[in-house]
């Protein structure tokens, strides 16, 4: 099955990892510029001194601004690193942390409300980014398989984000982009086989489970790579012809176990027949020409494909009678 190509026409952002100071470290000393300027402000105040006085605040202020620079990462987060639209690194050890106080705190994405208007949201408070394995559990699709026939169809895809740059800055919304991109990589699986009626040896979507898996992930793998993301596992979890043609398929379905049963049921009794007849005549029990041989056979074959128990019928002449 061939992939769509999604090779990117812009340089893909790459990540950095970086490294800031620990929180416990800078908070001592972000504490001591409130202390001094407290300090300070009282001796300028004591001192009549307007010096002393506003670099008191000016280590208010300052103690304020530092405080937004703390930030905690929980096991398998990140934070990207933003300074005024530039990206400077990305951090992915767990703790508390202090960073510039001037590192964006947030993001925002463009979404269409059911009025059918534009509105800005925000995401990812303070560029944080989860690095944990997620579930998305897809809609159940109406699409056409490779014969025509419409079925629905459903996939649950196991993803998580590798590159955080890409992530945040290739695609505009990567959670969207996922839901999106999955939906139509299931749509494009589902044209691609047979439901179960394929030519001999090939791939149906009932029979072929594990590799209709295995090419639903690889798609999925190459559309999902501008936004970094990495699909671990992705397996169809419904799949059913559509109501409008199921009771059709099923009666077809029927027919094809019944003669599957029927022609189970000719080959046993055949080999019942010839078994009866080689054992009469190796033990001269009876000697049978060619018509009594002719009608034998046609008993035994209905008592032995009849579908109701056969009634013995006592026939008191001659074949020939």
């Amino acid at each position: 099955m061939s992939s769509p190509s999604l090779s990117p026409s812009r340089p893909v952002s790459q990540e950095r990892e970086v490294a800031v100071m620990s929180g416990w470290l800078a908070l001592p000393i972000v504490i001591a510029i409130l202390l001094l300027g407290i300090a300070a402000c009282v001796g300028g105040e004591l001192d009549d001194s307007p010096g002393l006085f506003g670099m008191g605040v000016a280590l208010i202020v300052l103690f304020f601004i530092s405080f937004a620079g703390f930030f905690t990462l929980q096991p398998n987060e990140a934070r990207v690193l933003v300074l005024f639209g530039d990206y400077k690194g990305t951090v992915r050890k767990e703790g508390f942390h202090f960073g510039n106080p001037f590192y964006s705190n947030g993001s925002s994405t463009h979404v269409t409300n059911k009025d059918g208007a534009t509105v800005t949201v925000k995401k990812n408070p303070r560029m944080k980014i989860s690095l944990r394995s997620r579930n998305m559990n897809g809609d159940r699709l109406k699409v056409n398989d490779k014969q025509g026939n419409p079925i629905e169809i459903a996939a649950v895809v196991v993803w998580r984000v590798q590159n955080t740059a890409q992530a945040m800055f290739d695609v505009d919304d990567y959670e969207e982009y996922v839901r999106i991109q999955s939906e139509s990589a299931v749509r494009h699986l589902g044209s691609q086989y047979a439901y179960d009626h394929g030519e001999e040896h090939e791939i149906t979507l009932r029979s072929g489970t594990d590799e209709v898996s295995e090419a639903l992930q690889a798609e999925l793998q190459t559309r999902l790579a501008p936004a970094g993301v990495i699909v671990e596992e992705a397996r169809l979890t419904h799949l059913a012809y559509a109501p409008e043609v199921a009771q059709a398929m099923l009666r077809r379905q029927q027919a094809e176990a019944v003669l599957a049963a029927r022609q189970k049921i000719v080959q046993g009794a055949v080999s019942m027949v010839e078994m009866a007849l080689t054992d009469l005549a190796r033990r001269g029990v009876v000697e049978l020409d060619a018509e009594r041989k002719a009608a034998m056979v046609s008993n035994l074959m209905v008592v032995l494909c009849g579908d109701s128990e056969a009634k013995p019928v006592i026939n008191t002449g001659t074949l020939y009678g």
